[in-house]
């Protein structure tokens, strides 16, 4: 995948949450991929996309607090990404390596 990296490709990616992001990402340079660049099939990139978009659904963004069940909401968008990370890194095979980098928004936004 080509990024801002000093050699202009990674095989080392991660899956994230963020706000109106695609959830593919350079580990070393946090460059955002256009998900359909990556080599995996288009079920699994339609489970990403459907898992992408309900990040921060925690957070009352117009108050910038956690909404009441808000740490339960994150942690279980987080197991989830995680289930995600593992069917990226099957279907990428041995040529990538892939980690999840959970959310932790709900913690920034209750303190």
């Amino acid at each position: 995948m080509r990024c801002f990296c000093e050699n202009k490709e990674t095989f080392d990616l991660k899956v994230e949450g963020d706000v109106d992001t695609d959830p593919i990402w350079c580990n070393q340079c946090d460059c955002n991929f256009d998900i359909e660049e990556l080599p995996i099939s288009d079920v699994l990139k339609e489970e990403l996309l459907k898992w992408a978009m309900q990040y921060g659904q925690w957070i009352d963004w117009s108050k910038d607090t956690v909404i009441s069940n808000g740490v339960k909401l994150e942690n279980e968008h987080n197991n989830l990404g995680q289930l995600l990370t593992i069917k990226v890194k099957k279907e990428l095979g041995a040529k990538y390596i892939v980690s999840f980098s959970p959310s932790s928004s709900a913690k920034l936004y209750a303190d």
